[in-house]
């Protein structure tokens, strides 16, 4: 019966690796701002995005996301090091527990189709223990997820999404910081390698006329890489079963 054992664990292994086979997750910020950023739901694939709350156009693009069955999640001002003036919404590091939570709430409440959040800036406050414990709290409570946009290397966020169970991702790349197609095609290069590496990428874009140009032929790349584009929702999802998985044939 050994050899039989042996190769239904062998086929069983197979089967598992192959299930998860690289993916990334690309999540386009600052959506709302303008009319032209609705144009980034016209790119096929599985684009992720992250409206600014109580921008003209968070609304409609939220409901016209949601139609196309796309993920969307609510990109939350946050203080930043520079003190750069961050819009409406803002988390700060002088509110107290009830005004940061009630700004949130607010917020989430206005835009119901949300199923996350990431931070706009933050750089300061997410460093600050306190006030992302206070936000966790917020987004356990509603069973919401939090991307790390990674503004801070100091950041603490992420260490209390899971002080507070909150499923929880960081960005790998930003991909348009230098939007130019030589510079976004060596961003690109680098998220390939890291999801080949570890299994999982993410890179955070904008809706700039260059990136929305660029994204197609990106999409593209990812395939002929044999990477798959997935929602932001499912590569969070799928992160305890990818760690048990990685444990299990260690």
């Amino acid at each position: 019966m050994r050899p039989f054992i042996y190769l239904i664990l062998l086929i069983l292994n197979f089967y598992s690796v192959q299930s998860f086979a690289a993916r990334v997750a690309i999540l386009i910020d600052d959506i709302g701002n303008h009319a032209n950023d609705l144009s980034a739901l016209e790119i096929s694939g599985q684009l992720s995005y992250a409206i600014l709350p109580y921008t003209p156009y968070a609304d409609s693009f939220s409901k016209k996301a949601a139609i196309l069955d796309r993920d969307v999640i609510l990109h939350v001002p946050m203080e930043a090091v520079s003190g750069k003036a961050l819009g409406p919404g803002a988390l700060t590091s002088d509110m107290d527990k009830y005004a940061l939570q009630k700004q949130l709430i607010e917020a989430l409440d206005d835009y119901p189709k949300v199923i996350g959040i990431n931070n706009h800036m933050g750089s300061f406050l997410t460093q600050k223990v306190v006030p992302m414990a206070w936000t966790m709290e917020i987004l356990r409570d509603r069973d919401l997820f939090f991307v790390d946009s990674k503004t801070s290397k100091d950041s603490q966020a992420q260490n209390m999404a899971k002080l507070f169970g909150v499923a929880n991702a960081s960005r790998h790349v930003f991909l348009d910081n230098i939007p130019s197609e030589k510079q976004m095609m060596f961003r690109l290069r680098q998220l390939i390698h890291i999801a080949k590496k570890s299994g999982s990428g993410i890179a955070i874009a904008h809706p700039y006329p260059e990136t929305i140009k660029f994204l197609p032929s990106a999409i593209h790349a990812l395939e002929k890489e044999g990477i798959e584009l997935v929602p932001i929702s499912q590569l969070i999802m799928d992160k305890p079963i990818r760690l048990a998985n990685q444990t299990n044939t260690n």
